[in-house]
């Protein structure tokens, strides 16, 4: 299996497609690589996808704490490792966090960015009790049948097959939810900062998510200075791209094209 020794982690990454502008996708909370299979599928002819286990999912162990700083920095070695000076972010709700703080670290670098059911403020305090409580009871007891399919239901699509994502969950060690969370709830706020980002974007949102409501992802699309244009997928949920390829897949194509 292919790893990369980079910004002093073991990450876990694969590359899918030998020509054209690199595009590297970061994934979601508690999912891994394998949420963008159905991009790499439908981009691979025409450029070179790179996708990867952001710090304490799927194959990437982490070290020690670490927030989505560190974690863009990871994407940054990555691809330096990898001999890839630049590439586009494509980046799913913590994939998204990480992508938008990359533009900001090393803007050079980031040729676009494709946002996905994310945004760029602190998670929803009234939300973060019952999240707290879902993760304590993950990490003592591990992921029963009744709280994956609570957690699958915040972030799969209504009607999505979530079995395969939920037999991932239960493979995994219990107890290493609990930092990967304290770097999600404990994220600093870029709203103040999402004007500095000076790449073009693109936003995608779905209108049955319930993780992050839709009005984030058009104050993310208002505030970054050069962003495209907000798709709306209705009936997505908030991994919109697993459920509903064929509606990020074509947007996301022409927006890589238009800015290559």
């Amino acid at each position: 299996m292919p790893f990369a020794d980079a910004n002093g982690q073991t990450i876990y990454y694969e590359v899918t497609g030998e020509t054209g502008p690199a595009v590297i996708f970061s994934h979601g909370f508690l999912m891994d690589h394998e949420m963008f299979a159905p991009q790499v599928e439908a981009l691979s002819d025409e450029f070179r996808c790179i996708s990867w286990d952001e710090r304490g999912f799927g194959e990437t162990t982490f070290t020690a704490p670490f927030d989505y700083w560190d974690s863009a920095r990871d994407a940054l070695a990555l691809l330096t490792e990898l001999g890839i000076d630049a590439a586009f972010f494509v980046g799913m709700s913590q994939g998204g966090f990480l992508s938008l703080r990359a533009a900001l670290l090393e803007p050079a670098r980031v040729l676009g960015l494709g946002l996905i059911d994310t945004q760029a403020g602190v998670e929803d305090a009234a939300a973060v009790p019952a999240y707290t409580a879902m993760t304590d009871q993950w990490a003592t007891d591990g992921p029963s049948d009744e709280l994956t399919a609570a957690v699958a239901s915040i972030i799969m699509s209504p009607g999505y097959d979530d079995s395969p994502w939920i037999a991932k969950w239960k493979a995994w060690p219990k107890e290493r939810i609990r930092e990967p969370f304290k770097t999600l709830v404990h994220r600093d706020d870029l709203a103040e900062r999402v004007q500095e980002i000076d790449v073009p974007a693109i936003v995608f949102h779905g209108e049955a998510d319930t993780a992050i409501e839709m009005s984030k992802a058009e104050t993310l699309c208002r505030l970054l200075p050069r962003c495209d244009r907000l798709v709306r997928i209705p009936g997505a949920g908030h991994a919109s791209n697993l459920s509903h390829p064929d509606q990020v897949n074509g947007p996301l194509r022409e927006f890589l094209q238009a800015h290559s």
